[in-house]
């Protein structure tokens, strides 16, 4: 974490720090927003100030740069005093909407294919203020887009404070939305239409036609909010019809995280300091975990202990243990970016922060047995996959909820979306797998029929150079390992990155919770402020 030698009163807090529920008592906080063109935008708790220091600076584009808060309770009461929540993703409040349908071009770019298909989308206009109240649009993400909507509080929670219509788009090949019906994964010819590029034609499209039947909302300005890819689209939204959306707001979405744009390690070095923050002997100890694996396996008797230690669905085999160890490093992945500091049920049912669960059984000594410390991994495992104590066995094949459309997600990593992964076995925990382009196109062609262009996401949206557009911001969350290809540092005034050191994968897009920790409390604060600046400013296209 960078420091900020020409700013007194700052005290970010480290990622190890001790985590509790926000106190909102009469502690006098202040929100500082750091703006260095050379660092970043961290969010830090602060003890008040010397009444001595400089007013703040004026408003720049979207955010604030300095904004001081007084007192814990001048904050806007639903942010820090919600005690009605029920700490579980999708249950803060009613969620309800009308499921509509849109007839959507199959190709938006050629003239050949003229087929249309039904896109479906979620509206909730309970507190949208006709006539010129912002319509916020979530870009759909690589899944069904009900999930997504029930598990995007943030839109919910500051919809009547901006007298707002939600509006929840699904994107093409994902959960209702199939351009071929049944037919839609049966082969690449049908596939061919899965790009951001025809998805971001489809939100611009939808959006255009909103504006245009919606009695009243023809001057409607339309804000672009997504986490992840949904992020990534939003941003790219923003950037590729800035006619159509005025601002954006981009959470843990890893625009950068393609070929020769960050190294390719970073991502998993993340996920290995969580863990190594939140409990001693725990990233080493997963990282002996694969010597111990490849200890057992050569034996019939070494694969069916390790068949009943996890208790797992199948008996393992030996064709199956390279399958084995990718479904405990993804359980691991996905450990770090769900990080909540409250129980939720996102990708599977967990406590609250539990990377720290998953440790308490990862505490050994460095001298323990194999069976001894596999015996810690698979409990470990167990809090990722059977927190509830329901599951009947494990399932290596399942990783995650069925609300993702992985097959979908696959042919899009094997055309377009080429993040290149990989891992040295020394600065992070796992085994080490160096990134080869070309065993990667030869795996794509051999599922798809098809052979991934590393670098076009990079020439479509710009790559590093995308300085020339305006109002997007990026928020990231210090936990969050897709942070490796976020946008960290603010590239001007209105491409502002927000650092929230306690956040995991866009924890400022979720409910508001009485255990969030305050940089993310503050960090929707800002967010809100932004759709608000964004709202009050000409409905014209800018760059």
């Amino acid at each position: 974490m960078l420091g900020f030698s020409n700013f007194v009163c700052t005290a970010t807090p480290p990622l190890g720090a001790d985590r509790g529920r926000v106190q909102t008592g009469e502690a006098v906080v202040k929100l500082t927003i750091l703006y260095n063109q050379q660092t970043n935008f961290v969010l830090s708790s602060l003890p008040a100030c010397p009444s001595s220091m400089p007013p703040p600076a004026s408003l720049p584009g979207l955010l604030l740069i300095f904004l001081s808060i007084f007192r814990a309770e001048a904050l806007k009461p639903h942010l820090l005093n919600r005690r009605s929540v029920i700490r579980s993703s999708s249950q803060h409040r009613s969620v309800f909407y009308k499921t509509l349908y849109f007839d959507q071009q199959i190709d938006h770019f050629g003239f050949l294919e003229n087929g249309m298909f039904k896109q479906r989308y979620l509206v909730n206009d309970q507190h949208w203020h006709k006539n010129n109240g912002p319509i916020l649009f979530y870009t759909g993400n690589e899944g069904d887009i009900t999930w997504f909507c029930n598990n995007t509080g943030f839109m919910w929670d500051v919809a009547e404070e901006l007298g707002a219509m939600l509006v929840f788009a699904e994107h093409r090949y994902y959960g209702e939305s199939m351009p071929f019906g049944n037919e839609s994964y049966s082969n690449a010819k049908y596939l061919n239409y899965l790009t951001s590029e025809q998805a971001l034609a489809d939100f611009a499209v939808l959006i255009k036609s909103l504006k245009k039947t919606v009695p009243e909302a023809q001057n409607s300005p339309v804000i672009a909010i997504g986490g992840s890819y949904g992020g990534m689209l939003a941003a790219w939204l923003r950037m590729k019809y800035p006619n159509i959306v005025i601002g954006a707001l981009a959470a843990s979405a890893p625009i950068w995280q393609f070929t020769d744009l960050v190294p390719c390690g970073d991502f998993h070095k993340i996920v290995t300091q969580d863990f190594a923050n939140s409990g001693v002997n725990c990233s080493k100890n997963i990282r002996r975990s694969w010597t111990a694996i490849n200890n057992m396996i050569p034996t019939a008797e070494g694969l069916q202990w390790l068949s009943k230690e996890f208790g797992l669905c199948s008996p393992l085999k030996e064709e199956d243990v390279n399958d084995f160890k990718a479904w405990l490093q993804e359980t691991w992945v996905n450990l770090a970016m769900v990080d909540y500091p409250y129980e939720a049920n996102f990708l599977q049912h967990l406590p609250p922060w539990p990377i720290k669960v998953v440790c308490t059984h990862l505490q050994l000594d460095t001298d323990v047995s194999d069976k001894q410390l596999l015996h810690g991994i698979s409990q470990a495992v167990r809090v990722y996959y059977n927190y509830t104590g329901s599951a009947v066995c494990l399932n290596v094949s399942e990783t995650a909820t069925g609300s993702l459309g992985i097959m979908g997600w696959f042919f899009q990593t094997c055309t377009e979306m080429v993040m290149p992964m990989c891992t040295d076995g020394v600065q992070d925990m796992f085994e080490p797998v160096a990134w080869n382009f070309q065993a990667f196109s030869d795996e794509c062609y051999a599922l798809f029929g098809v052979r991934p262009r590393e670098d076009w996401a990079e020439t479509v949206y710009g790559g590093k150079n995308i300085s020339s557009h305006s109002n997007i911001i990026f928020s990231n969350g210090g936990l969050d390992p897709w942070m490796s290809g976020g946008v960290t540092k603010s590239l001007s005034d209105s491409l502002v990155a927000i650092l929230i050191p306690d956040g995991a994968h866009h924890l400022d897009l979720r409910f508001n919770n009485e255990y969030d920790p305050q940089s993310v409390l503050l960090t929707r604060q800002l967010e809100s402020m932004g759709c608000v600046t964004a709202n009050a400013r000409p409905h014209t296209s800018e760059r």
